[in-house]
């Protein structure tokens, strides 16, 4: 696989990093809590690690349009990529937009699809999830057992200490995201026990930094959430939304978007609005992916690998 890579820079406090690739894969490893990433190789899976996870995000199950015609199959061909690794991942992670309308049948359908991983997975939801009746009621009961609020919750696993967050359910002007002071009190609270020294993973839909706020890729709240983070030596903050990679750094946080498995979307300011984009059907598995993390406690930055459908 061949991988182009196109960083933006963007002055904002001083320093925001923007990168975005099409194509290959990039081994995503989080050693000593620092995150970095490498071209994927045969290389990436020769050490012993402790922990290996698996994002997926924005798998729109329901969407029929000539963007694709078919978002089950290109799941189908994530699961089973998934299932190929040669190590077997402890868990996945999915990012959101699981469904297209938030629909029983969708819901159903993507169930019944994930299951083929017989893996642990956790959820947010992305905004196509809580367009139900009862404003995410039907994510909520099928995945939310245990969480607070509109869906928050965090686990630790490996010495790692993971949040999932909600900021798709009240969406500012603008189409930002937004949290709440709710969310982030309880943020406050989840991570006052924990050692600076734990490596944090936040995983939500919405990107938590202001990507391009003009098209409302950003949460309108996401600095006050990040202050009680602000004390650990790594932040690894995993985010869908914009169907595509982008990286961002903040001090000791970084911020990572990532491909879909449904369809693309323009990169920030390269169309007139954002939304699906339609590329020649020989090029859209370029588009599509999933991002594997490793985490080798004592070893080094976190590595995460990006892989394309093609």
């Amino acid at each position: 696989m061949d991988r182009q890579a196109e960083t933006h820079e963007v002055d904002r406090r001083g320093l925001l990093k923007c990168g975005a690739w099409a194509g290959a894969g990039v081994l995503w490893t989080m050693r000593g809590g620092v995150a970095a990433g490498s071209l994927l190789g045969a290389e990436a899976f020769g050490a012993t690690r402790d922990l290996t996870f698996v994002q997926i995000s924005d798998s729109h199950i329901g969407f029929h349009r000539p963007e694709n015609p078919d978002t089950s199959a290109t799941l189908r061909q994530t699961i089973a990529k998934i299932r190929a690794l040669p190590r077997r991942p402890d868990f996945v992670l999915h990012t959101g937009d699981i469904t297209h309308l938030s629909t029983p049948e969708q819901f159903d359908n993507a169930q019944q699809m994930l299951r083929e991983l017989n893996l642990p997975i956790h959820f947010v939801p992305g905004e196509h999830d809580t367009q139900d009746e009862g404003n995410g009621r039907e994510f909520l009961n099928r995945f939310g057992r245990g969480a607070r609020g509109d869906g928050w919750y965090s686990f630790d696993h490996s010495g790692v200490h993971f949040i999932g967050l909600v900021n798709v359910v009240h969406l500012n002007p603008g189409g930002l995201g937004g949290l709440g002071e709710e969310q982030i009190a309880w943020i406050r609270d989840d991570v006052a026990h924990l050692r600076s020294s734990t490596p944090i993973v936040v995983f939500a839909h919405m990107p938590m930094w202001s990507l391009f706020p003009q098209w409302g890729w950003g949460t309108q709240d996401a600095e006050a959430a990040q202050q009680p983070l602000a004390r650990f030596a790594s932040v690894t903050v995993l985010n869908g939304h914009v169907h595509q990679v982008q990286q961002h750094v903040e001090g000791a946080i970084t911020f990572h978007t990532a491909h879909a498995t449904a369809y693309p979307q323009p990169a920030p300011g390269a169309a007139a609005s954002p939304g699906p984009m339609l590329v020649p059907s020989e090029q859209l598995p370029t588009y599509l992916g999933m991002r594997t993390l490793n985490i080798r406690h004592g070893l080094g930055p976190l590595a995460i690998t990006e892989t394309t459908l093609a």
